[in-house]
């Protein structure tokens, strides 16, 4: 690992690239300390107070705590996601959209713009529901949230909470360009990450308090430390496909001849299932938290964590975007034409549309093992930790966010690193995918 950090001063352009990086997400966490204007902050930390361990602090924590303090990043990079899984559904049934994504950079940049598009409209649409129902909330002692409530509060919030939402978009395309690894998702992960220290630190105050059991705080340490070797275990796993070229001889040369392998990884989906499913269940409980009515308590009392209803839709939105995620990232059919193009073929199954189904086959077989790996992870800690009243949410689904992103930033920098003939991150050499 010295070694490895040591190789990364010596690569000019692998510095300035984490160097921005890093820039860009000093430059979110500072916003999310930034409030919004006509907000009573005691009276707003008072509420959340109440709502511990509710969807809203799930929100929270992909937010960065900065929906509590209700800055100008509230709204977070929620409505960019949610605006993604739209687009890309559209994209299946809309043949315009499915001619832009066929059509390469152009039209990528195309399907990018529409969402960002449809990133203000959800902005636009969240936010209102949010200063509508910050009127209505109160303190402990009946102060109000908004002591100068009317239209001028709303449209100053929507407008407010919408450019930041555009803000963090653009500090996510940025740091996907200029830096090092995903910037959506490492804004997701600084979020995450940063509340860590804060909950340690209250886990240890309730330990000396003896409101928290050792035993439970060492049970639940052990789980994280079981979910973090399955995790990394699992997203390392490929499934390798044997694949021969056949030998071409062109004048006194001979080319081909080669025997390598098709990888196909058990996650290809990565952290992405996850975090849509958190999105699309959180556009709609969280406008109902803040609509003071009683069928919206029932619908965001029902859709908490660890609730039967909850638990149910997470799981089928998780398995559901693991097989759809998959469909759009790899496509089995382009790559049994360009194995074909190339003179390869996978031994045993003819080239052309069987070697397709046969890739399908394998790839449908080995998603269904993700998606049971993903539910498992995302569903089963969050539960245990809501058995026994753990006073802060980090459940599977942020543990996977973080080693899912911090595996993939690695393996990013490590590419670097290779390209230009330098050892590894890891001493012992690059991280490489566990056979399958």
């Amino acid at each position: 690992m010295a070694g490895g950090l040591q190789g990364i001063g010596k690569i000019p352009e692998l510095k300035r690239r984490i160097g921005f990086t890093l820039f860009m997400l000093i430059v979110y966490r500072i916003g999310v300390h930034v409030p919004t204007p006509g907000i009573d902050a005691g009276a707003l930390a008072s509420f959340f107070e109440r709502v511990k361990g509710t969807l809203l602090e799930l929100f929270d924590m992909f937010s960065g705590g900065a929906l509590e303090r209700l800055s100008v990043f509230a709204l977070g990079i929620m409505p960019y996601i949610s605006a993604s899984i739209v687009i890309q559904l559209l994209t299946v049934v809309i043949p315009h959209l499915e001619r832009l994504s066929k059509e390469g950079e152009a039209g990528r940049r195309k399907i990018i713009q529409y969402t960002r598009y449809g990133t203000v409209a959800l902005s636009i649409i969240q936010g209102f529901g949010i200063s509508m129902g910050l009127e209505r909330m109160t303190g402990p002692g009946g102060e109000l949230v908004v002591p100068y409530p009317g239209w001028a509060f709303r449209i100053m919030t929507v407008i407010t909470l919408t450019a930041g939402t555009a803000f963090i978009m653009w500090l996510g395309e940025q740091i996907t360009e200029r830096g090092i690894g995903n910037g959506i998702s490492l804004i997701i992960f600084s979020g995450i990450v940063v509340r860590l220290p804060g909950a340690i630190i209250n886990t240890i105050r309730l330990l000396r308090t003896g409101e928290l059991a050792l035993f439970v705080t060492l049970l639940i340490l052990i789980m994280m430390i079981v979910v973090i070797g399955v995790i990394i275990f699992v997203e390392l796993g490929q499934r390798r496909i044997p694949v021969q070229y056949a030998k071409r001889v062109v004048g006194r040369k001979i080319y081909g001849g080669l025997n390598t392998h098709l990888p196909l990884k058990v996650n290809t989906s990565g952290v992405i299932p996850p975090i849509f499913a958190s999105s699309l269940i959180m556009f709609p409980t969280t406008i109902a938290q803040f609509i003071d009515h009683p069928w919206m308590e029932r619908v965001t009392e029902s859709l908490a964590p660890g609730r039967l209803a909850y638990s149910l839709i997470y799981l089928a939105c998780i398995v559901f975007f693991c097989y759809f995620y998959t469909a759009i990232v790899f496509n089995p059919v382009d790559v049994a034409d360009n194995m074909r193009k190339q003179g390869g073929y996978i031994p045993g199954i003819r080239p052309g549309k069987r070697t397709a189904e046969f890739i399908d086959k394998v790839l449908t077989r080995i998603t269904f093992g993700g998606a049971i790996y993903l539910s498992v992870v995302c569903i089963l800690p969050t539960i245990l930790i809501k058995q026994f009243n753990v006073p802060f949410y980090f459940g599977g689904t942020a543990l996977l966010i973080v080693v899912g992103v911090a595996l993939d930033t690695i393996q990013q920098i490590e590419s670097h690193m290779l390209v230009r003939h330098y050892e590894g991150f890891m001493k012992s050499g690059k991280i490489k995918g566990r056979r399958g």
